[in-house]
């Protein structure tokens, strides 16, 4: 476990969401929410309000609870303490059938012995409420659902004789058509390829718009994770590192695990010098640089350690000596060590003075020369663009993602 798992309180608290002032909440809400198995803690005290309507993701490596949360919603797995609302309806303790809740799991579990249609209408056929009895009724709601995911035209077919990104849509369309309050996505993209799972993530985005239902993704991609969601949750270790929009998680991470986790960061330590109210200065291995004191995540003073931290991409580089437009946070001395082009940009590997290597990754405009490996070259970064965290936190923590939850 990473110190930063064991120093950070989940930002989400009770009395910090909505319907904790009193007015009705019509979402889903968890509420000091833990799981154990023997002597493991899945889910550490989870507090948590995902509103109604929105796309939501929790999103995190292997093993730090977001699928045993997921299944604790859905009645698969029964909390050790706290308790799930829907609304104002405690399904805590209800039985899977008995929620208003739908699951899309990686394996689609299609019926392979019936068509498309037919598929996508055994939900409706199985109610026992009346609400599916009616033949014309089934047939207009299928072939709606059917239109939404764009299979009209495949309603005949077999699950064997569609592809991987239709059979998806299938899965979607069968856990959709019984109009859950909740649909639950268990890493529902993890066995498309790599082009296939980028478009079914504009797809899913597009399905969740147009019908309106609350959608709560697990995944541990964290691009499929932004693409999609509204709002993400990033989990480590059973607990809530950080939760917010995709781009304020990005731009301006709390915790050495998100920085690393939520794409790539260079973090390099460095001693806190002085505050004049908006910037924090720091002396980063000899340099005096400043951070914006809104994107400063540490309570360490004067004289104590931080560390720095720069996302690849916003790292500029140049030829020594020539001007770069980043006032401010300027090195010189460093050393080209490793050249990558991987088409869209090239990334860089820059061995600083001090001896640590640096992330850069600059985008293939053609507008200006590859640099070569051994090349001399000065880095800077305009101070917006850093961060300051927490010395006490590892400065390693959620670089080593994995590609499956197990």
């Amino acid at each position: 476990m990473s110190q930063a798992a064991d120093t950070k309180v989940p930002r989400k608290t009770l009395g910090e969401g909505p319907g904790d002032d009193g007015r009705p909440f019509d979402g889903l809400r968890m509420r000091s929410l833990t799981k154990e198995f023997a002597a493991f803690t899945a889910v550490r005290s989870l507090d948590l309000d995902i509103p109604s309507g929105s796309f939501f993701a929790l999103l995190g490596p292997s093993g730090c609870g977001k699928t045993t949360t997921l299944r604790m919603v859905a009645g698969l797995e029964t909390p050790t303490s706290g308790s799930i609302l829907l609304g104002d309806r405690d399904i805590t303790y209800d039985k899977p059938y008995r929620r208003p809740v739908n699951t899309v799991f990686q394996n689609y579990a299609l019926f392979p012995h019936l068509d498309i249609y037919e598929n996508v209408a055994f939900g409706l056929r199985r109610r026992k409420d009346g609400g599916g009895s009616d033949k014309g009724d089934v047939d207009k709601q299928v072939r709606d659902m059917l239109g939404l995911v764009e299979l009209d035209s495949q309603t005949r077919k077999k699950p064997a004789q569609l592809s991987g990104g239709q059979q998806q849509r299938v899965a979607l369309a069968r856990a959709l058509i019984n109009r859950p309050e909740v649909l639950l996505l268990d890493e529902p993209l993890g066995a498309l390829d790599l082009k296939l799972r980028r478009s079914m993530q504009i797809e899913l985005k597009r399905i969740q718009e147009e019908v309106g239902l609350t959608f709560v993704h697990v995944t541990h991609d964290q691009e499929e994770a932004m693409t999609m969601a509204d709002t993400i949750a990033v989990m480590n270790a059973g607990v809530i590192e950080q939760m917010g929009a995709p781009n304020d998680l990005y731009e301006n991470p709390e915790t050495t695990f998100v920085a690393n986790f939520l794409g790539q960061s260079n973090l390099v330590e460095g001693t806190i010098k002085g505050s004049d109210g908006e910037t924090v200065s720091v002396d980063m291995q000899g340099t005096l640089v400043s951070v914006p004191t809104a994107r400063v995540h540490t309570t360490s003073r004067e004289g104590e350690l931080g560390w720095v931290g720069i996302r690849p991409e916003k790292v500029l580089i140049a030829e020594v000596g020539q001007d770069i437009d980043a006032p401010g946070n300027s090195i010189p001395g460093g050393v080209v060590t490793d050249v990558s082009f991987v088409g869209v940009s090239t990334q860089y590997l820059i061995r600083m003075p001090w001896g640590q290597e640096l992330q850069v990754f600059e985008q293939n405009t053609g507008r200006r020369r590859l640099f070569r490996q051994g090349e001399p070259v000065d880095v800077s970064w305009r101070p917006e663009y850093a961060f300051l965290l927490d010395h006490n936190q590892d400065a390693t923590a959620g670089v080593d993602k994995e590609d499956a939850e197990s």
